[in-house]
């Protein structure tokens, strides 16, 4: 307002008014400030930022800055405890690995250096040994297959048809008249889609030991390889869906040959058993919710998902018990710790200092029991004694908060994204066998993410449907502790001569014993 318009005003309940409205402008414009200078922080956080969400702290607690209300008891930090005395290992270069082949090099001292100032000459008394690890470098060889001709010699004589001949029978190969071996595939495909190396940087690298082989002609291979193995990809959602839990994410992927402004998504789905772990990548053009009713038509059992809307339908369907991720529920108060700039070294305070304590109290049970080895019976009792209560004190703090907290701010959009979460948030306490969050598929996607940095596209859906096939089959083989290049090397020795279901069951990751591949089985 000018001082025009005060100049005008005589009337003192006019001034009291004006007065007013200016200070409610004000706090309005200060928080609306604040809330933006908030945002501005996490985005530059997300963009220059440390990916971590750990919160280095110099007590090893997250302190507590607001005293909640008397309904809302405030945690009591953990007992302090005597470490009694441990014995340290032994500090040093570890020891290189057993399996690896040794050259020995002897290093002999001449008759010169051997003469002793005495006159006499010395002997043997023993050795010193000292290991240094070799490398040497990839070579390629080409297999010949030589097929031996046999003819009858008694029909030579006949017109009409000529001599009988036999010859040998070559095996099934993995893509017919193809000059690449198992081996040869099993490189390219884990150097692609296990360590992120793209197919024109192994071109380059093929041509310095002196082979031609073009980056289309890779291309092709982890197609028609893709293809060959689609079987096993129908087998491993068929086991998936006999599980009693299924982890769902979905992320990104850039596909050139695709309507233009339309984002396609890489969906990720595990399961299985614990002991034999499913990991299963589709590639579909859409994130519609529609990708996993679809995948779980008929599934009865646990599902584990983030809080996307496109998951909501599984509230509503019978037999399914949807579980959230606390991962991303304490992803958001960490957002608000590290928009306020907090000093290296400080811990976190405030509220969503307090939530962050919280949450770690819950963890910190979870991380007990897995010490301790309980089952899955024991981890459930233990979640109703000891995470229960408290997820009940944690809501009734929040139900405060949320009418304290601006909406629009980070906090207030951590806190309502909690609450909105809340009925599928505490459900990982009736069941031992759920894990608190969806880190298990999230970490079984991550490889995927990696490698997108570095190949950025796939160039047509068909390309990246190949890839989800490929990746699948490799992350299930790490999942359950097999070398990614030896099984696919064994697949694809093997898999051409497969017939029955049994047989390719038989090949599928997590039924291969270790001890059928030729290199390390981890």
């Amino acid at each position: 307002m000018t001082n025009d318009v005060l100049s005008g005003i005589t009337d003192l309940e006019n001034l009291k008014k004006v007065a007013i409205d200016l200070n409610t402008k004000n706090h309005l414009y200060q928080s609306e400030i604040k809330i933006l200078n908030e945002q501005i922080q996490c985005l530059r956080d997300k963009l220059f930022g440390k990916k971590t969400e750990k919160i280095s702290r110099d007590d090893g607690q997250l302190s507590l800055f607001d005293i909640p209300e008397p309904e809302c008891p405030l945690l009591e930090d953990p007992e302090e405890t005597k470490i009694t005395s441990h014995t340290r290992k032994k500090r040093g270069r570890k020891p290189l690995p057993a399996n690896l082949p040794r050259i020995e090099v002897i290093h002999e001292l001449s008759e010169e250096e051997r003469q002793c100032g005495c006159g006499c000459l010395k002997i043997y008394s023993g050795q010193e040994v000292s290991e240094q690890l070799d490398f040497i470098p990839a070579k390629v060889q080409v297999i010949q297959n030589i097929r031996y001709k046999y003819a009858c010699k008694n029909c030579e004589g006949v017109e009409d048809d000529g001599p009988t001949v036999s010859i040998a029978r070559m095996p099934e190969q993995m893509i017919p008249k193809s000059m690449a071996t198992p081996g040869l595939l099993a490189h390219v495909l884990t150097a692609k889609f296990a360590d992120a190396l793209p197919f024109y940087r192994q071109e380059k690298q093929f041509s310095r030991i002196g082979v031609d082989l073009p980056r289309s002609t890779m291309c092709n291979w982890a197609m028609k390889v893709a293809q060959a193995c689609e079987i096993l990809m129908g087998f491993m959602q068929a086991m998936i869906l006999q599980g009693a839990v299924i982890n769902i994410d979905e992320t990104t992927v850039q596909v050139l040959k695709v309507p233009k402004r339309s984002k396609c998504y890489m969906w990720v789905f595990k399961g299985g058993t614990p002991d034999k772990p499913i990991i299963l990548f589709q590639y579909h053009p859409t994130r519609s919710g529609d990708v996993a009713l679809q995948f779980l038509d008929g599934y009865q059992g646990i599902v584990q998902t983030d809080g996307y809307s496109g998951y909501n339908f599984l509230d509503t369907m019978i037999g399914i018990i949807h579980v959230a991720c606390w991962v991303h529920a304490r992803r958001k108060f960490t957002d608000v710790i590290k928009a306020l700039g907090r000093k290296k070294g400080t811990p976190p305070s405030g509220n969503a200092g307090t939530a962050l304590k919280y949450i770690s109290k819950l963890y910190k049970i979870e991380k007990q029991a897995k010490e301790k080895g309980f089952s899955p019976e024991k981890i459930y009792k233990e979640r109703q004694e000891k995470a229960v209560p408290l997820l009940n004190e944690f809501k009734k703090w929040l139900d405060v908060k949320v009418e304290q907290a601006p909406p629009k701010s980070l906090l207030g959009k951590a806190i309502g994204y909690t609450l909105n979460q809340w009925h599928r948030l505490i459900r990982y306490t009736e069941d031992g066998r759920i894990y608190p969050d969806n880190n298990v598929v999230e970490n079984a996607i991550r490889p995927f993410v990696i490698g997108r940095k570095n190949w950025l596209f796939s160039f047509t859906p068909e390309g990246a449907s190949a890839s989800a096939c490929i990746y699948s089959l490799i992350e299930t083989a790490k999942a359950n502790g097999l070398e990614p290049y030896w099984y696919l090397k064994y697949l694809f020795e093997n898999l051409p001569e497969a017939m029955t279901a049994d047989e390719f069951k038989a090949l599928m990751p997590q039924n291969i014993d270790k001890n059928l591949l030729a290199g390390p089985a981890a």
